[in-house]
């Protein structure tokens, strides 16, 4: 029998920085997956609170020589409906940023994580499966592929949409899908991109470039099923027109990349996100559509709460509700991150005229309405960090019309 302070089930993304965090705060950890397939052509967006996580991780310096920055953001609306959104643009500068964050090739990023774990001492590597969990008091207890016995103090359930954990735990889920498939795939143009991603909102959904290193993009083209085969049967050559027409021509003539693949879109949030002596984060605790790069950066704050949790149990005990006390702290980004992606994705299919209007209304505001378009800026960013700053400008004002309160400013 083999005893770690955490087992980590899941070698993606999330459960590669997952077993990474806990052993850089001086944790054993064992990681308990098998080897993960290498063809990933998606990318993954990383905001500005995700990176300087990786910072403190010590592997940005690895990642960022593969990563084009996020400077401006902007959504277009591409419908022909009767009431169109104005198109909003959003610019980092304005938040005091360099870059709202940085776009990453997936298998460039786990290859990095997946290096930093082979030279991380506290990391133990199990590439199996995990056949059995059991979650006592004291301790969870794994049995894996190989007949191998694990304990561990905690448990941390990154292992996907179709989680043991989650299963074992006896955490139920709420699953929904959407008539709709992403296309994923990445391409070439003639013109540079000036460090900027544009979302057309269409309506079967979101097609959104997002920069890549050189005059390289990424693409999430979000269209009905039957349209997405549609499209992956036809030759390069002809999925390229077919990009370089959607995006109005606005990056020059179209190269799509070998290697185009297609993804069902659906959505699934647990009942809950940790019991007891186990937590579960990524695709086990949440999943939604591609919009506003909200995937992998939720993922990430949830090992950020977890890290943020267990930090001061270092060389102590683990709490036996560690995993309950995660669940609180977790559950309202989740949930609002969650149902607005949803009610999002939703308004672009809807043809109901009231919903097109609320949603023209927003982006009419959001242009006309700089704080609130800071505010909604930020909080993309990171969350708390919008109402923070928001806060604190009323406070400034509130200040500034007090009697005697440049004198005060003064004299400081």
């Amino acid at each position: 029998m083999l005893d770690y302070e955490v087992a980590v089930v899941g070698g993606g993304l999330a459960g590669t920085v997952a077993a990474l965090a806990m052993a850089r705060d001086g944790r054993r950890v064992a990681l308990i997956a098998p080897e993960a397939p290498a063809h990933d052509e998606r990318t993954t967006a990383l905001m500005d609170h995700s990176i300087r996580f990786m910072e403190r991780l010590g592997v940005w310096d690895r990642i960022a020589p593969t990563a084009a920055p996020l400077s401006v953001m902007q959504i277009i609306d591409g419908t022909d409906r009767l009431l169109r959104a104005p198109t909003a643009q959003f610019r980092s500068a304005d938040v005091g940023l360099t870059a709202f964050g940085y776009n990453i090739p997936n298998r460039g990023l786990l290859e990095c994580l997946e290096s930093a774990i082979s030279a991380e001492p506290n990391v133990t590597r199990h590439p199996v499966t995990m056949e059995a969990c059991a979650l006592a008091q004291d301790k969870a207890h794994l049995t894996l592929g190989d007949g191998t016995t694990v304990t561990a103090d905690f448990l941390i359930g990154a292992d996907g949409r179709s989680s043991r954990v989650r299963e074992s735990a006896g955490i139920g889920t709420r699953r929904w899908s959407y008539p709709q498939s992403a296309i994923v795939l990445n391409f070439g143009h003639a013109l540079p991109h000036g460090n900027i991603s544009t979302e057309f909102h269409t309506p079967t959904g979101p097609f959104t470039q997002v920069p890549l290193p050189g005059n390289r993009s990424s693409l999430v083209w979000v269209v009905r099923p039957d349209e997405a085969e549609r499209l992956l049967a036809l030759p390069l050559d002809q999925i390229s027109l077919q990009v370089e027409k959607r995006m109005q021509s606005m990056l020059g003539k179209v190269t799509v990349e070998p290697g185009p693949q297609c993804w069902p879109l659906s959505s699934l949030m647990a009942d809950r996100f940790g019991k007891g002596r186990m937590a579960l984060v990524g695709e086990a605790a949440h999943v939604f559509p591609p919009i506003g790069a909200q995937g992998l950066n939720l993922s990430l704050r949830d090992i950020i709460t977890l890290t943020e949790l267990l930090a001061d149990t270092v060389g102590r005990p683990i709490a036996a509700d560690a995993g309950d006390r995660f669940n609180r702290r977790r559950r309202p980004d989740i949930m609002t991150r969650t149902f607005g992606v949803d009610l999002l994705n939703r308004s672009l299919l809807s043809h109901f005229l009231p919903i097109q209007m609320l949603r023209a209304t927003g982006m009419h505001l959001l242009n006309a309405v700089p704080p609130l378009r800071n505010l909604v800026m930020r909080e993309g960013v990171e969350p708390g960090r919008g109402l923070r700053a928001f806060v604190d400008q009323l406070r400034e004002e509130v200040r500034r019309k007090k009697p005697g309160g440049d004198q005060v400013e003064k004299h400081r």
